[in-house]
């Protein structure tokens, strides 16, 4: 029942999640089915790195939306972009970091949870659908990783963002024992 109220609230079908779960396909396979092509993440614009692993930990720094022709996604909210647009952008950043998330493991299975997911919105003063904006996102790694993909989650506006994108992710997740994580080329 847990399952059916929160397809209900996100707009997810229920046989999407148990197709991931029940028949044991990979998120490999989901990303497949669902037409996403990853691709290698770039080079940090300043001095840091796009994941750390402490533990069983990997935490993902903050990424904005970027779009078919590899730009930035600008704008605010509510102003320049639609809370639509928005959503549109989120699930554009899902598909970014899930391109860190393959190259630090290797393969996706090796996730174990989406823990905690912090959504930054850049949206205007009195702008209040943060959640629907950030949903693009949370929808993704649940359609990709099924239960494992379901997070903690803050959705929050923010008044700007580095290089002003109209929203930015970070986040971190649990990953199985018995690998070395990569490290950017």
């Amino acid at each position: 029942m847990t399952h059916a109220i929160w397809i209900y609230i996100t707009g997810f079908s229920l046989v999407s999640l148990w197709l991931t779960e029940a028949l044991g396909q990979t998120p490999e396979d989901r990303l497949q089915e669902l037409g996403i092509e990853l691709s290698m993440p770039g080079e940090p614009v300043a001095n840091y790195v796009p994941a750390v692993r402490s533990g069983q930990l990997l935490f993902l720094s903050g990424a904005g939306p970027l779009d078919e022709d590899g730009q930035l996604v600008k704008g605010k909210i509510g102003r320049e972009l639609t809370t639509e647009e928005g959503r549109a952008a989120a699930r554009l950043v899902a598909i970014r970091q899930l391109g860190v998330i393959k190259h630090e493991l290797g393969e996706l299975s090796k996730v174990k949870r989406i823990v905690k997911v912090n959504g930054m919105v850049n949206c205007t003063e009195y702008f209040e659908h943060h959640p629907e904006v950030i949903n693009g996102f949370s929808d993704l790694m649940a359609d990709v990783f099924g239960d494992k993909g379901l997070h903690a989650r803050a959705a929050v506006g923010m008044n700007a963002l580095p290089c002003n994108p109209d929203y930015a992710i970070e986040f971190s997740i649990t990953v199985l024992n018995g690998f070395k994580i990569s490290r950017l080329a």
